[in-house]
């Protein structure tokens, strides 16, 4: 019986979305590093605004990573906080058009997946307008995902829940 000869799969290619917030790029960002050293055929298009390519682009990543940026639609960085809610709606509302453009105008390889936020809810369409895979990253802590999760609780039961959770982990 002849060995069966593994056939390397070829360059494939990942979009990565992120939430444009902080404690959102950051964990995106680990997430496709993993990736690229552990496929050496992977390229990772990792999507951000202009402002937080300003903000992270010098920061060190492999050469498999490349950054595009979509403009600057949404309420700055540095001011969001003033007004979380318009910032919120600016993403939901601005940021999908643009998005889908890039996507039409990337010069790699089709993508064969999407990586999106959790929370950036119009990947799943796009994908499916372009009949690309989205995957899902939360990038909140498992205790956050379990709050949220267990909200109908109310406060006093989630409370022990957790304090339950906590107590079975030791």
């Amino acid at each position: 019986m002849d060995p069966i000869k593994i056939q390397p799969l070829g360059v494939r290619h990942v979009v990565a979305m992120p939430w444009p917030g902080r404690g959102h790029i950051n964990p995106m960002m680990n997430l496709c590093k993993r990736l690229v050293r552990r496929d050496p055929n992977l390229i990772v298009t990792f999507v951000v605004t202009e402002e937080w390519l300003g903000l992270i682009g010098s920061n060190p990543k492999p050469d498999s990573i490349h950054f595009a940026t979509l403009p600057n639609l949404i309420p700055s960085e540095l001011v969001r906080a003033n007004d979380l809610t318009t910032f919120i709606d600016a993403v939901f509302t601005r940021l999908e058009e643009p998005f889908e453009q890039l996507l039409d105008n990337l010069s790699f390889p089709a993508p064969s997946a999407i990586i999106a936020d959790t929370y950036v809810l119009w990947a799943a369409s796009v994908g499916t307008r372009k009949n690309i895979p989205v995957v899902s990253l939360w990038t909140m802590s498992a205790t956050m995902l379990s709050v949220l999760l267990h909200f109908d609780l109310g406060p006093v039961r989630l409370i022990i829940q957790l304090d339950h959770l906590a107590g079975s982990a030791e």
